[in-house]
């Protein structure tokens, strides 16, 4: 399926945006599921409504082509190349990828691409957790451990975090660590944290950062988050300050019983395209 089914323009050669879904789950610790994540965020996009209240524009005349999904499973080394090549070929042929996953191991590779394109580029994570282990059940792809891998090519800013494990602490810098706690008690720090970015950015949001009385589909919720307008209101603030240049999704883990959290990603997904290309 196309995001945003029928409505949607799907050719490729006239799509500026591109959307990567990513139906991989095999690093999940806990609840899994976040593999079928994208087939959701598929099927609930035909129900937005594609003129932007917000910003008064139908991003969707940039035309949004869905790829068929990554489904390289063999091992999370070959996942994040798989992920990182997509990306990087579609960058060179001029398009906005968006990429959709599956755990937040998926967000590897395409940062990895990023950075090799856009030389001076950072990294904002918008997350309940730092991520920052180093390895984790033996693997240091594992989505425990996507920030310290993107760590390592470009530098990062770390948002909405409300949970660490003590062998992080080291690991972590809290220069440019914005915890939920101190962006509800002052929300001036979204300014900061945003002038801590370069001036191309790439924007990795695991869903579990809202609040989960908004957002209870995801593998690890955590209480605390920030709730939708204070979230996208700081995504507008880096869309018009900073150059965007891409962005994903990640770690919706649908329930069959409960089809909004599916909504909600597809409606932050489209809310910050609108945003990026005002």
């Amino acid at each position: 399926m196309n995001f945003g089914g029928a409505e949607i323009i799907s050719d490729y050669k006239s799509s500026g945006i591109v959307i990567v879904p990513v139906p991989y789950d095999e690093t999940s610790t806990w609840m899994k599921g976040a593999d079928k994540g994208p087939d959701a965020i598929l099927d609930a996009s035909p129900n937005l409504e594609f003129y932007d209240i917000e910003t008064g524009t139908e991003v969707h005349k940039k035309g949004i082509y869905t790829l068929p999904p990554i489904t390289e499973k063999s091992s999370p080394e070959k996942l994040v190349e798989s992920v990182r090549f997509t990306t990087l070929n579609l960058l060179k042929e001029g398009k906005f990828p968006v990429i959709i996953g599956g755990n937040h191991t998926v967000s590897i590779g395409p940062a990895m691409a990023f950075r090799e394109f856009y030389p001076e580029l950072s990294v904002l994570q918008l997350d309940a957790h730092t991520d920052l282990r180093q390895e984790y059940e033996g693997s240091p792809y594992n989505h425990a451990c996507v920030m310290a891998r993107i760590r390592e090519s470009a530098p990062v800013v770390q948002a909405g975090i409300r949970s660490m494990s003590a062998e992080e602490v080291p690991f972590a810098d809290m220069e440019r660590i914005f915890t939920a706690h101190d962006l509800y008690h002052d929300k001036t720090l979204y300014e900061t944290a945003l002038g801590k970015l370069t001036r191309d950015v790439y924007i990795t949001i695991d869903l579990d950062v809202l609040d989960p009385s908004l957002m209870p589909s995801t593998g690890t919720p955590e209480p605390g988050g920030p709730e939708y307008y204070e979230l996208m209101h700081f995504l507008n603030q880096v869309a018009r300050k900073r150059n965007v240049v891409g962005f994903d999704i990640v770690e919706l883990c649908p329930s069959p019983s409960d089809k909004a959290p599916d909504f909600v990603a597809a409606k932050i997904i489209y809310q910050l395209l609108s945003y990026i290309f005002v």
